[in-house]
């Protein structure tokens, strides 16, 4: 079996909100990550102690500097903090280290200007990675090395999904698999409230729902066939699935999670070109 971990010195994590928690627990999980050799910079000294709590390795700390060490660097800040503070951030730590950011709609082109370098990898991330069933898309500049490249893809491949694109792709990749989690939640929350409706607890109901959507969700990924034609199998004449879909159908659902994505899509783009 290869040995999946990531050889490292120590990896820093700027940020320690939901995203980077996702990364850095589920990286732990999976051994990828040891966490004495994590450093994470967080304002909030509440979150510096939940972060304590989970993982009580680390170190959490409120000082930039103390992530000077780092051969790696995650930003995982808000769009507008990471325009804030990047400048202070890049003269804090200054030197040749990987940059990897998961800010969405925040460019290379942006990044590089803040951090003056060019050694920078961008991650769109997903929340699912906490649970080690995330999708991730990476991209850089032209130049990035491979080492660097493929440190990376090791690092979100330890808790799922990753695969490489050019950057004017990420904002698609944000409308698909950065905000997505959220659309399968409310359907989730939506089917298992079907569930009360007939009848079922709302325990049951939602175990029920969610397991469906991860059962259905394996069977495109692991049968290898398109998604209309698993419709297809368990749909038959007369029968309740066709009749479940036709209500679907004229509700719209095939537009409304088009226009999802697409919404999402555009606003990734507003927020690059967004400059506060």
């Amino acid at each position: 079996m290869a040995d999946k971990t990531v050889k490292q010195d120590k990896v820093g994590f700027i940020g320690g909100g939901q995203m980077a928690t996702a990364l850095l627990t589920g990286a732990v999980r999976s051994g990828v990550l040891h966490p004495s050799k994590i450093v994470v910079v967080e304002s909030s000294e509440g979150r510096r102690k939940q972060l304590k709590q989970m993982l009580p390795e680390i170190n959490a700390t409120a000082e930039f500097n103390e992530a000077s060490a780092c051969s790696q660097v995650i930003i995982a800040l808000k769009p507008h903090i990471v325009r804030q503070v990047g400048k202070s951030l890049g003269d804090a730590l200054a030197g040749d280290r990987l940059w990897v950011s998961v800010a969405a709609g925040v460019s290379l082109e942006e990044l590089s200007k803040l951090l003056s370098t060019q050694r920078i990898v961008r991650v769109m991330p997903n929340t699912p990675a906490q649970v080690g069933a995330g999708a991730a898309a990476i991209t850089s500049f032209p130049k990035i090395c491979t080492d660097d490249l493929a440190w990376v893809q090791r690092l979100m491949e330890s808790v799922g999904t990753c695969v490489r694109v050019e950057q004017s792709q990420m904002h698609a990749v944000t409308g698909i698999a950065g905000s997505s989690p959220a659309y399968i939640y409310t359907i989730i929350e939506a089917m298992a409230d079907g569930g009360v409706l007939g009848g079922l607890s709302r325990e049951v109901a939602l175990q029920l729902a969610a397991q469906s959507v991860l059962g259905a969700a394996k069977m495109v990924l692991e049968s290898g066939l398109h998604p209309g034609q698993l419709k297809d199998q368990v749909t038959s004449p007369a029968g309740t699935t066709i009749a479940a879909l036709r209500t679907l159908e004229a509700a719209g659902i095939r537009s409304a999670m088009i226009e999802a994505v697409y919404a999402a899509t555009s606003r990734s783009k507003e927020l690059e070109n967004s400059q506060g």
